[in-house]
């Protein structure tokens, strides 16, 4: 099945004051790496993890994260 998952972090970073990956990590209870891997699409979040993400910005999860079933990876 192809698809790509999609996300906004970044944009919701840079809106929270430019909050680093670190900070977010810290917030979330994982890595700055695992943001990394996760912002630039490297890397799916468990639904756990998107919903601490998406709580974080005080967005519903689509706000966050988005499925494109036609991109393919």
């Amino acid at each position: 099945m192809e698809g790509l998952i999609i996300n906004k972090i970044r944009s919701l970073r840079f809106h929270a004051s430019e909050m680093s990956q670190a900070d977010l990590g810290l917030r979330v209870g994982v890595t700055r790496q695992t943001i990394a891997a996760i912002e630039s699409g490297k890397y799916s979040p468990s639904l756990e993890v998107a919903f601490r993400i998406a709580e974080v910005f005080q967005v519903p999860l689509a706000d966050v994260f988005q499925w494109d079933a036609k991109a393919a990876r």
